[in-house]
């Protein structure tokens, strides 16, 4: 079992940064892929980033490249959401997810999800 609690959200402005955390409890944090997804009023959740059980391979969704970064402390069972040059169209909640998997997208393929952290952009 893996218990996931996000924090960091915040209302912030355009152009802005923020650091997200995912503090991770239980057995075997390194053995799980991290995954970070987002879901926006009326919309589906959508894949942003992934990060494997290493840290040292990282994959973005095509808007967060450039932008966001993931990062991974085994130490502290905690996974690192840095987001700069925020835009409205970030606003969001979002949620860490850990996945047994190697790499994946597929929200359904992550077995383990934290209660999410509201971000907002304002423009």
């Amino acid at each position: 079992q893996v218990q996931l609690v996000e924090s960091g959200g915040e209302l912030v402005q355009f152009g802005g940064s923020l650091r997200l955390s995912c503090v991770a409890s239980g057995r075997a944090f390194s053995f799980y892929g991290m995954g970070w997804f987002r879901q926006a009023p009326g919309k589906e959740r959508e894949f942003v980033g992934f990060i494997d059980g290493t840290g040292s391979r990282t994959y973005y969704t095509d808007s967060a490249k450039g932008r966001f970064t993931i990062t991974r402390d085994s130490a502290k069972k905690t996974v690192y959401l840095q987001m700069n040059n925020l835009k409205p169209e970030d606003t969001a909640v979002y949620y860490c997810a850990a996945t047994g998997r190697y790499y994946t997208t597929n929200p359904r393929d992550y077995e383990y999800w934290g209660q999410g952290t509201q971000v907002t952009v304002s423009s």
